[in-house]
């Protein structure tokens, strides 16, 4: 998992500094306390970047030098420590993770959470607001929890969903250090936010699992009939896994499940492929005058650069070239 020794995401500094009264004064404000013996203060290099989702915050956070730091339990947001390069140790109550290459961790809200990062460590810090966690509970159970959501703290980082964890976190990072990602787009943004929190709740074990698990009940073709309804109707629009789940009238656990027997794919790739089949529709029967982008808009898409890459991959071909086609009346090349 090594990325190098420099400070990621430096284009979303939120702070950097030397000094140990200047940080301990900035991270007070967050609710954190900050402890760095006296004789490891010289090696000090606080970067502290990231990007502010709806419900989450993305971070790269280094020190330098060995430092403590508390989170009071006026925090009541959820974190994900996963280290980047050193070890870390979280300890939330009486449960400590050593986080390195191959453990991450969860630490709960509202109550002292601890770190101690060892010299020259780094890590991903991902917070996780109290609200999208229960939102998107809600969503999956289908109704609203009566407890906070207590997961396990430790996260295997070499197989099953940390692994998958890992990856969506540093290919994340490295798409927001460019200025043309498609993540910067606010509705790939929410997607992105949507997708994490959802895959942490029904892969993570959690004190609901065993509920969500329970919800594998038989769903009526009608149910996911009126999920599809909706996604054709709204192509255009930015359309969230939520929405989705409140018009097929089903916990969201149930209809990922029902949905994918019923399609083969889940519900966001089938809005995916779904806008995909109706750009290729419009560009083939294109009135004169039209213009790529203009479609692609027109079918949902925001990024083009993207929209061009994926749709030479699906169909082997460039937009332009299809458009090219339907004008002339031929038919585009099979994928």
């Amino acid at each position: 998992m090594g990325t190098g020794t420099a400070p990621l995401l430096e284009r979303q500094k939120i702070f950097h500094s030397r000094d140990v009264e200047e940080t301990r004064a900035f991270l007070r404000g967050k609710e954190f306390r900050f402890d760095v013996v006296p004789r490891d203060t010289r090696r000090l290099d606080v970067h502290i970047n990231g990007v502010y989702l709806p419900g989450m915050f993305i971070g790269y956070i280094q020190y330098g030098s060995p430092v403590t730091v508390r989170a009071t339990p006026a925090r009541d947001d959820y974190w994900i420590q996963l280290p980047v390069r050193g070890c870390i140790e979280t300890r939330t109550g009486h449960v400590s993770v050593t986080c390195d290459a191959r453990h991450a961790a969860v630490c709960a809200p509202m109550q002292e959470n601890l770190l101690r990062s060892e010299a020259g460590s780094a890590r991903f810090n991902v917070s996780l607001t109290r609200g999208a966690m229960i939102r998107q509970l809600t969503m999956l159970l289908g109704e609203v929890p009566r407890q906070m959501v207590a997961f396990q703290p430790m996260v295997d980082l070499t197989s099953g969903y940390g692994r998958s964890l890992a990856r969506h976190l540093h290919f994340a990072v490295g798409e927001l250090e460019c200025e043309d990602s498609m993540l910067w787009e606010p509705s790939a943004m929410a997607r992105f936010e949507e997708s994490l929190i959802t895959g942490l709740l029904l892969s993570h074990p959690h004190n609901y699992s065993e509920a969500l698990g329970r919800l594998d009940r038989p769903v009526a073709s009608r149910d996911v009939k009126r999920a599809i309804e909706y996604i054709q109707a709204q192509l255009r629009e930015e359309v969230t896994l939520t929405e989705i789940v409140e018009q097929s009238r089903v916990p969201g656990r149930t209809l990922f499940k029902h949905f994918r027997d019923f399609t083969g794919v889940s519900p966001m790739r089938y809005l995916n492929n779904a806008r995909f089949n109706c750009v290729r529709d419009a560009l083939r029967h294109a009135q004169p005058g039209e213009l790529v982008s203009q479609i692609a808009i027109r079918c949902g898409f925001t990024h083009m650069g993207r929209f061009s890459v994926e749709y030479r991959q699906r169909f082997a071909e460039t937009p332009s070239n299809t458009l090219a086609h339907g004008r002339r009346g031929d038919q585009p090349r099979a994928i």
